[in-house]
């Protein structure tokens, strides 16, 4: 059954969905979504020795604090309060898509709390400015369903994969500060995430991570650090489309840790 509370993070509090024992492993959304599409496979690592920890990001599903004059080490502290608050030593953090960002920065600013990070869809350094205009498009529900899942389908989705399951879960409201928490924190302050192990895991039909940037992050933090491993018919998305694959990717690495 999963559990829910509440952590106290500086100015913040932020809402968290816990399940399973063992091994903590923290789940981080990507941008302007919310720990609610980790459900299954938060389920599915509670079963597997870990204990599953989904903090929502601030402003979402219970979870309050400033949203202007932060930075993204502000939103990796709310991380590192829960981290604390579990009392069960350092945790693997997760970060899918945007959440990846936040990932590295709680394993650079906090090292002592993280046992290893997984970049799971993470983009390459550089995206073509017309899927964050898809993005834009995705979560504006103002705008025709259809012209909605076109977007989801181009981002996020790959061929043969329904998008509609993703109409819902977005923020906008929080767009703007994640952006602008991200612009304020240097990425030479995160990237490299610490010292941390590092699971790349890589959707085969990402357009954020074209042909040509598969070794990236190993060449930017080592080939010794960083483990990768591709999902097959997978996208963006990468969660609602191939869950099993990503459970399965995740388990084999942290048993090498």
């Amino acid at each position: 059954m999963t559990e829910h509370y509440v952590v106290t993070a500086g100015a913040a509090r932020i809402a968290v969905l816990a399940d399973g024992e063992g091994v903590p492993l923290v789940l981080l959304p990507s941008s302007s979504r919310d720990s609610e599409d980790f459900a299954e496979v938060a389920q599915a690592w509670g079963t597997r020795g870990f204990r599953v920890l989904r903090p929502q990001p601030r402003g979402m599903l219970g979870s309050d604090g400033p949203l202007s004059g932060i930075s993204q080490h502000d939103l990796a502290a709310d991380v590192a309060a829960v981290i604390r608050h579990a009392n069960r030593g350092p945790a693997i953090v997760l970060g899918h898509a945007y959440g990846n960002w936040v990932a590295r920065t709680v394993a650079a600013d906090f090292p002592a709390l993280v046992r290893g990070v997984v970049l799971a869809a993470a983009s390459a350094r550089k995206s073509a400015p017309e899927l964050g205009a898809a993005l834009n498009r995705a979560m504006d529900a103002a705008l025709p369903v259809e012209t909605r899942l076109a977007a989801l389908r181009q981002a996020f989705f790959a061929p043969g994969h329904d998008p509609s399951g993703w109409l819902d879960g977005w923020h906008p409201a929080v767009t703007a500060a994640q952006r602008a928490a991200t612009a304020a924190a240097p990425r030479a302050e995160w990237w490299t995430a610490g010292r941390a192990p590092v699971l790349d895991v890589q959707a085969a039909a990402d357009p954020w991570r074209p042909a040509g940037t598969e070794n990236d992050f190993r060449d930017d933090l080592g080939a010794g650090r960083v483990t990768v491993v591709v999902i097959a018919e997978a996208s963006h998305a990468l969660i609602p489309e191939q869950p099993a694959a990503l459970v399965d990717a995740v388990v084999d690495w942290a048993r090498r840790l």
